[in-house]
């Protein structure tokens, strides 16, 4: 027992003055341990802050939308673009592997995510697409940073590791951990891989009730990968880099095969333009594609949700015919620590949380646990990109859809964000790498290239070029150099 009957009169007090008495509505009804698990569940709520943020962004909610004349395309002077030098292209990368080189660069991943979309029960990073290798998610990006860190030291002669955070969930934290400790972290250092958890935050009802998952515990979820910063304070991260070091951020999210983790490019146009917070973005597909857009709102930064644009607006061009509406936002960011330092000590409080109406498990009023049949809750979440806003100099970095985005959202057989269309992305990425290199491929098949031997097409020439191929093709690197992994048949040829 944990308090006295002097705490539970003053509690029950405290609940009646917020209208939250039903919290203890079973209380007579639960043994000892359940009532210290019930009394512990509600002291961990900060319970008028946490209404104060409900009112709010019900209001937020109920609130005329954002005038679309607010709404202002990018300005010239914040975008950049990986199409338009490969010049600059290689002095930004130049001086993103410096950064790397002298051990200012950490890596924030952001890992909450189960894989119930998908039909696992497991963290979506340890999914497998697929891979002639076998690789999961984790795995892939583990040995981009290796690659990153090996680059770096070749350029500069020596090299610091990358710091890595990852942040996970109640739900995901324990089987993560595991899963990189019994792969050996793979190959990375385990003192640069830090975990930190998510808060879970209370579900509340319509009528602004919080929501009891069981007569002894509040029913809880996620607050969005916009909780990032608070949990950031709260779990000593951001501590941790400042103590460290760490200048440059490059924070992303697990689900992106794809994705160049860190990307010593992005990160260079950041530090060259003194950028305080970046986003990567990529070119619509179509005006009305389901995809949250970078603009200007009111002077400041934003994404705006596809849904809160008009059809008009989403087919608006300039003169060259080009949509003014076009930076599709893909969850890639940077971020210097002195902003992350402003944004979590001084502005993570001006955040307004987003409503996610949900079907929500509670219980009822005889307390058992019931799955509602039409939404009767809300779950309050904060977006990660919401920080725009405060950033003083921004910088949006176009990039290639087919080199950079391929998200794994959907279960296999789903027409997009599949496994099978990140599979495809993914081969045909370095199918590309390698005709660049002068490889050529005599049929059709998958094709594999581990980053540990190239991350982004660069170092191939010397192993394909004026050679044939046989799909499919995996190219590993061994002790002894590079071999084809997991190919049976003869897949390398010389050209004739």
């Amino acid at each position: 027992m944990t308090y006295t009957d002097e705490d539970i009169t003053l509690l029950k007090s405290f609940l009646v003055a917020h209208g939250q008495e039903h919290l203890l509505a079973h209380w007579d009804e639960l043994s000892s341990d359940q009532q210290d698990d019930l009394y512990r569940d509600i002291q961990s709520v900060d319970l008028e802050n946490h209404l104060k943020s409900f009112q709010r962004c019900m209001q937020k909610e109920l609130s005329a939308p954002e005038k679309e004349d607010n709404l202002q395309p990018l300005p010239l002077d914040a975008c950049e673009s990986v199409f338009i030098s490969n010049k600059i292209n290689e002095r930004w990368t130049n001086i993103g592997l410096k950064e790397i080189s002298e051990g200012k660069v950490a890596l924030l991943l952001m890992a909450g995510g189960q894989g119930t979309r998908l039909g696992v029960p497991y963290p979506k990073g340890m999914y497998n697409v697929g891979l002639q290798s076998g690789k999961c998610l984790y795995q892939i990006q583990a040995e981009r940073v290796r690659k990153q860190e090996q680059l770096a030291a070749q350029m500069y002669g020596s090299s610091e590791s990358i710091r890595w955070y990852i942040m996970t969930s109640e739900h995901t934290k324990k089987a993560t951990v595991d899963y990189f400790k019994s792969n050996g972290w793979f190959g990375l250092s385990e003192e640069n891989i830090i975990f930190f958890e998510q808060e879970m935050i209370p579900c509340i009802s319509l009528e602004g009730k919080i929501l009891m998952d069981s007569k002894s515990s509040i029913a809880r979820a996620p607050g969005g990968n916009g909780d990032l910063y608070r949990s950031m304070k709260n779990e000593g991260v951001l501590q941790d880099m400042l103590k460290k070091g760490i200048r440059s951020v490059h924070c992303y999210c697990v689900d992106n095969i794809l994705v160049k983790v860190p990307d010593p490019l992005f990160i260079g146009c950041c530090l060259d333009r003194q950028s305080d917070c970046g986003a990567k973005v990529v070119s619509k597909a179509y005006p009305t594609e389901a995809v949250g857009v970078i603009c200007e709102c009111n002077g400041n930064w934003k994404v705006v949700e596809y849904s809160e644009i008009s059809s008009e607006t989403a087919h608006m061009t300039d003169s060259e015919g080009k949509l003014l509406f076009s930076q599709g936002n893909i969850c890639n960011h940077y971020f210097t620590t002195s902003f992350l330092t402003k944004v979590i000590e001084d502005k993570e409080s001006e955040l307004i949380h987003h409503v996610a109406k949900k079907k929500i498990p509670t219980i009822n009023g005889s307390g058992e646990r019931i799955v509602p049949d039409k939404i009767n809750g809300i779950k309050m979440e904060k977006f990660v990109f919401d920080v725009f806003q405060f950033s003083e100099k921004f910088t949006v970095l176009e990039v290639a859809r087919n080199e950079e985005f391929s998200p794994l959202k959907n279960p296999s057989g789903a027409p997009k964000c599949s496994p099978e269309t990140c599979l495809e992305d993914l081969s045909n990425q370095h199918k590309r790498w390698i005709i660049r290199a002068g490889g050529t491929f005599k049929n059709e098949g998958l094709c594999e290239i581990s980053p540990l031997l190239s991350s982004n097409g660069e170092n191939l020439e010397d192993l394909v070029r004026d050679k044939f191929f046989s799909l499919p093709l995996h190219l590993e690197v061994s002790k002894n150099g590079y071999h084809n992994g997991h190919i049976s048949t003869n897949g390398l040829h010389s050209k004739l």
